[in-house]
């Protein structure tokens, strides 16, 4: 029987992560102390443990938008320059002790002026700490810049991130309801990008089905697709197991259109019933550009190699499956071929590759 790696060796793989929310994976005990220093008193508890329970349930809901209501809590104390500064400094530590070699972790600077700061010092003291919490762990942080979808600030936020993107700001994003906020009221921003030779990716086909992953490529032209597990409508599967794909599938596979899936939070929000249910195993077997994702990693009480784990679990994933994974997620990441194809051939390749001898 060929060993299936276990949570500990995962934790020592060297992983790639391109959807996670800043704002969505601050540490508990990280929130109290900013609530009492800023003056926030609407927690439901100020008990660490409590906390961190009372975060996984109420994502638990099975709804989009109930599930997005948490972060009022976390947004809340994320208002000063030290508060941003402390909590993303905390998150390149939490993602280079979970094994992360990359990451992209985005927010929206409009979330965070509710006190006075500029989205320049939003997006300055995200940047500086980024690079405190990254210093001597062998880990790149890059931003990447959120407008939310039912606000009308995207222009805005897209110029944000094209004038810092030479100093840590990957790309763009936007993010919210999918309902009722389609793309393509954005078509401005995203316009703007293409012409500015930047990168973009959007939230489609998470809460909304084909229609939005659609409009996201063909009118708004992602690079990638935040989440993208409804593409799974468009393929239908005989009862002997043979697929076919529909034409927008088989766009999205042929142009190896890479999907930021996010297991956990994708059963949180509804987008799927149950994870072995989940489209990933079957988008996996047809070889879409699949990546593996935390989104939140406080609402979803998760990190990279605890969805590995899960995935192995159900799927009877191993080692090849695990790097196939992060390869792909380092190929569509947002930063130059050359040092991609550098952490492709010099860390994740040898990386698996020990522990799969060690295995």
């Amino acid at each position: 029987m060929t060993h299936q790696p276990t949570l500990d060796e995962i934790r020592k793989a060297p992983k790639v992560l391109l959807h996670d929310h800043l704002d969505g994976g601050v540490r508990p005990q990280t929130i109290i102390d900013l609530a009492r220093e800023t003056g926030y008193d609407a927690l439901p508890t100020t008990d660490v443990e409590e906390l961190r329970t009372w975060f996984r349930e109420a994502s638990d809901s099975g709804s989009l938008e109930r599930y997005l209501e948490t972060f009022d809590h976390t947004v809340g104390v994320m208002q000063t320059r030290d508060a941003l500064v402390r909590v993303a400094a905390e998150c390149a530590e939490d993602l280079a002790n979970d094994g992360v070699v990359y990451a992209e972790v985005r927010y929206a600077p409009e979330l965070h002026t509710s006190e006075g700061l500029s989205l320049d010092e939003v997006v300055e003291a995200v940047l500086e700490g980024f690079k405190i919490g990254s210093e001597g762990r062998g880990i790149r942080v890059g931003a990447l810049l959120t407008a939310m979808r039912h606000q009308a600030r995207s222009m805005e936020i897209a110029e944000l991130a094209v004038r810092y993107r030479d100093v840590g700001v990957a790309g763009f994003d936007i993010a919210g309801a999918e309902a009722g906020f389609p793309p393509t009221r954005h078509l401005d921003a995203f316009e703007y990008l293409q012409r500015e030779n930047s990168h973009f990716t959007i939230h489609a086909g998470e809460g909304f089905g084909l229609p939005s992953i659609w409009q996201a490529l063909q009118w708004c032209g992602a690079d990638r697709l935040g989440h993208g597990v409804r593409i799974i409508d468009d393929i239908q599967v005989a009862t002997d197991g043979t697929p076919k794909l529909g034409r927008l599938a088989a766009y999205v596979r042929d142009k190896r259109i890479p999907l930021e899936m996010c297991p956990t939070s994708n059963l949180q929000t509804g987008a799927a019933t149950s994870l072995a249910e989940h489209p990933i195993g079957l988008l996996r077997r047809l070889y879409f550009r699949v990546t593996v994702h935390t989104d939140n990693r406080l609402m979803s009480d998760t990190s990279v190699s605890k969805e590995f784990a899960n995935l192995v679990e159900t799927f009877g994933y191993g080692w090849d499956d695990l790097q196939w994974f992060t390869v792909n997620a380092m190929k569509s990441a947002f930063i130059p071929f050359d040092e991609r194809l550098a952490l492709i051939n010099g860390v994740i390749k040898p990386g698996f590759a020990q522990l799969k001898w060690q295995a």
